[in-house]
């Protein structure tokens, strides 16, 4: 006989009636009142408006309110806006769903908003003459005439006030306000063109006029952050990414959007991005970005959330790949020096320089017998002589690498591998002896050691092997520059070891590399500063006190004056 635990009251399955599962499901699409924002806002967007306008009260129990000025809903249609599966967005047909193009398309959102609080929606199409209004509440459905502008205002009273037990597991008002003031951010950042406003217990919390992706990161982030990005533009992928200076220990403000869809990012396109930036990150940060990445309707679902947060995609290592390329070739194309710590209180940084080439430094001396102080388009330059000869050693090795056969070692050498290790080699064997490294698995934890990189086998490097095939084996996603940024480090020049002559010749090395701001580990290898800095930090005006290097500027007019801005 089979025995049931206590808390079994019988074994028999039942179906729920029809007015119990209308409760539970309405929790499937509105299950708080950030979800009915979104639903909402979701809708607005889908009606093509350029004008989004949110209302929060009550952290959203007591109100949510959307206006728009979109395409409206005609007057024979108002009627069925609030029944279950109504929607415009999808043709009955089955294989509709396979290929959805709009941000709503279940038809369950004002359905769900009925069912959990009070529904009102007034609506007018552009060209036709009166509006119409909706009241719902559960199954009643009230149809009436109105006056109202051309455009859609939904607004959503008393959130789940006949549901007692959900309004008791409410989250605290002031913390829906935030995750709703959160999420009209991301609308912002991902939809710049349009207006938006939040207003939250009739107090304005966010506005934003229509601008560019650098705009919508001042609007949310504020204007500091948006001087620090740069413009991504690629195959499928659009937006904005920080300058390394620009970083966070959280990837909270990596932002994602497919077709239009604000989503919570798959890990690999936040690798794909961090992976873009290569050895201009160090490990262990996060960079501000905002990326539009668009696929065929076919080629992503997003019917695999309740709340459409997450979609699935048929190509992401393809996309990843796209978004990889788009954020690195952002980066290659502007120049990434990094202003010298502020000389003065409240200076402002100064911009970037106009090009993206590295300029021709001259050496004027050394100091601490580390740092090197040279000059270059009019400013002063401070050069980490060990990022910088580290650097140059990376892509030495980069181009060098794979050019000669592989050297054999006199007599194979057999080194001990972790069980981690030995499935790595597994895997990555052929990549490994595809440029030089000839590794074999030898049993009992033992691998033997055949051959090495030409390009490797000569450097004075003290356990060189054994770093070679820890960096070969270890859990970096890309072997061969781990190998190479760990061998770049330990000969570059250190403390104590500098000369004029080996400073000029580092400057000359880091103005010949592909990319010279940074050491393959993240750190910078330069810092700059302006006279015009120095000229505002000693309190000089006069003739000196002018635009030079990087803050050159296009000549003012003859009786604009001297320029005294930075008094």
């Amino acid at each position: 006989m089979t025995r049931y635990p206590d808390w079994v009251t019988s074994p028999d399955i039942h179906v729920l009636p029809a007015h119990v599962a209308r409760l539970i499901a309405a929790g499937e699409v509105v299950s708080r009142p950030l979800d009915v924002a979104r639903e909402l806002v979701d809708n607005a967007l889908d009606a093509g408006a350029t004008r989004v306008d949110v209302e929060v009260d009550g952290g959203g129990l007591r109100l949510v309110r959307v206006r728009d000025n979109g395409t409206g809903i005609p007057a024979g249609s108002v009627g069925l806006a609030p029944l279950r599966h109504a929607t415009s967005k999808l043709s009955p047909q089955a294989r509709s769903v396979e290929g959805v193009t709009t941000l709503g398309f279940r038809g369950e959102a004002l359905w769900a908003a009925a069912q959990a609080g009070e529904l009102h929606v007034v609506s007018r199409p552009a060209a036709q003459v009166g509006a119409c209004e909706v009241l719902a509440q559960g199954e009643d459905v009230q149809v009436a005439r109105a006056s109202a502008p051309a455009g859609t205002t939904v607004t959503v009273r008393n959130l789940f006030a006949r549901l007692p037990g959900r309004l008791r597991t409410q989250a605290p008002a002031a913390s829906e306000v935030r995750e709703v003031t959160a999420l009209l951010g991301r609308y912002v950042l991902h939809h710049p063109g349009l207006h938006w406003r939040l207003t939250v217990d009739g107090e304005v919390r966010l506005t934003h006029a229509p601008s560019d992706y650098r705009g919508a990161v001042a609007s949310v982030y504020g204007p500091l952050s948006a001087n620090r990005v740069l413009t991504v533009s690629g195959e499928g992928v659009r937006g904005v990414v920080s300058r390394p200076e620009l970083t966070r220990a959280r990837r909270d403000r990596m932002h994602v959007s497919v077709n239009g869809r604000p989503v919570l990012a798959p890990p690999e396109l936040e690798r794909a991005v961090i992976e873009g930036f290569g050895e201009l990150l160090p490990a262990g940060v996060a960079p501000l970005c905002v990326l539009d990445v668009t696929v065929a309707p076919g080629d992503h679902n997003p019917n695999v959330h309740p709340a459409k947060q997450v979609v699935a995609l048929a190509d992401l290592p393809g996309v990843a790949a796209r978004v990889r390329a788009a954020v690195a070739a952002a980066l290659s194309a502007h120049p990434l020096a990094r202003a010298l710590p502020e000389l003065r209180p409240g200076a402002q940084p100064t911009s970037a320089p106009g090009h993206a080439a590295f300029p021709a430094l001259t050496l004027l001396g050394v100091y601490q017998e580390l740092y090197l102080l040279a000059q270059g388009e009019g400013d002063l330059w401070v050069v980490d002589a060990h990022a910088a000869h580290e650097r140059a050693l990376f892509e030495h090795l980069t181009r060098t690498l794979g050019a000669q056969a592989p050297a054999e070692l006199p007599e194979p050498e057999l080194l001990h591998l972790t069980p981690e290790q030995l499935a790595r080699l597994h895997e990555r064997g052929p990549e490994l002896q595809g440029w030089g490294l000839t590794l074999e698995d030898f049993g009992a934890g033992l691998a033997r050691l055949r051959t090495l990189p030409a390009a490797l086998a000569p450097l004075n490097v003290p356990r060189l092997h054994e770093q070679i095939v820890e960096c070969a084996l270890g859990d970096g996603p890309d072997p061969r520059r781990d190998v190479l940024a760990r061998l770049a480090c330990a000969p570059a020049l250190k403390a104590g070891m500098l000369d004029e002559a080996r400073g000029q010749a580092v400057l000359d090395a880091l103005a010949g590399c592909e990319h010279p701001w940074a050491c393959p580990h993240g750190r910078p290898t330069v810092l700059r500063l302006s006279e015009r800095d120095l000229a505002h930090a000693f309190g000089r005006r006069g003739a000196r006190d002018v635009p030079r290097g990087r803050d050159a500027a296009p000549v003012r007019a003859p009786d604009s004056g001297p320029d005294v801005s930075g008094s």
